[in-house]
């Protein structure tokens, strides 16, 4: 599977005609996999026009890989389809649970980070990559609460699964941001602990506090980037290298160029980065 390069943005079909009527800067597109694991219609019509003009990446949320139900056969199979079909250049979903006894909790929920676990999901991951027949890349979650039993950090825990099981990493700076405001962490080391070789790529996006006044952050997709993550952007590509990037923007979707401007601010930032890499 040929890599990624360059800058990207999250698909959403509020920018499909302005994606298509012109010639966009923008290196490759991330597609949201459940939107596009249906037997035909619109959205597959639509993958097969984007397709033709864009690099892409699946990205799911329903993949449970942490989860303690069995893999869900019938939703491996139909992404092994979608997959057939997109030949994207990158897989991932989320290392979480999403799902117990059958019931899909539509949540990307922490694991226990424990040697077990690691063991666990590693297995996991091996069955999902035989299915698909490429390798799975597994993005960091934002959480607000921790297992008692936690006996490995997060960064630690992330690297040990990439280890065992030979799956990439999908690094959200957001969430690194996030979850070093809400537990205690140090960003930078937490960033010096993942293995410079799994990187596979990277998302920016927003984040709020929480309206209820708990002190925490929320991983809301909503807003624009804040300056502290694109200062912990530039630190990652310092430690990883030019790894392909892509802004998420999930609600309050603004216009395309918006979202353009800001990937103008990722080169921007990438380029001083990567000079001061190489210095």
């Amino acid at each position: 599977m040929t890599a990624l390069h360059g800058f990207g943005l999250g698909l959403r079909p509020q920018h499909y005609g302005d994606l298509l009527a012109g010639d966009t800067p923008v290196d490759w597109l991330e597609l949201l996999s459940e939107n596009y694991m249906v037997a035909g219609g619109r959205p597959l019509h639509m993958l097969d026009q984007f397709a033709e003009r864009w690099p892409l990446a699946l990205h799911g949320v329903s993949l449970n890989i942490g989860g303690s139900d069995p893999l869900d056969r019938d939703y491996l199979a139909a992404l092994a389809r979608l997959v057939r079909r997109a030949r994207p250049r990158i897989v991932s979903d989320h290392l979480c649970w999403s799902r117990h006894g059958g019931v899909q909790l539509h949540d990307l929920l922490p694991l226990p980070q424990t040697e077990a676990t690691v063991h666990h999901v590693a297995s996991r991951v091996r069955q999902v990559q035989d299915a698909l027949g490429t390798q799975l890349v597994l993005e960091n979650v934002s959480s607000y609460a921790r297992f008692a039993g936690d006996t490995l950090g997060e960064a630690q825990f992330l690297a040990a699964i990439a280890s065992e099981s030979g799956c990439g990493l999908l690094l959200d700076v957001n969430n690194v941001y996030v979850n070093a405001h809400n537990h205690g962490l140090d960003a930078q080391a937490y960033l010096d602990t993942l293995p410079r070789d799994a990187v596979r790529q990277i998302h920016l996006a927003g984040h709020s506090a929480d309206a209820l006044g708990s002190g925490l952050l929320v991983d809301t997709h909503d807003a624009p980037v804040s300056e502290a993550v694109w200062a912990l952007y530039a630190q990652a590509l310092r430690r990883f290298g030019p790894v392909p990037t892509m802004i998420e923007r999930d609600d309050h979707i603004p216009p395309l160029a918006e979202l353009l401007a800001e990937l103008d601010i990722a080169r921007g930032i990438a380029a001083d980065a990567l000079q001061a890499r190489a210095a």
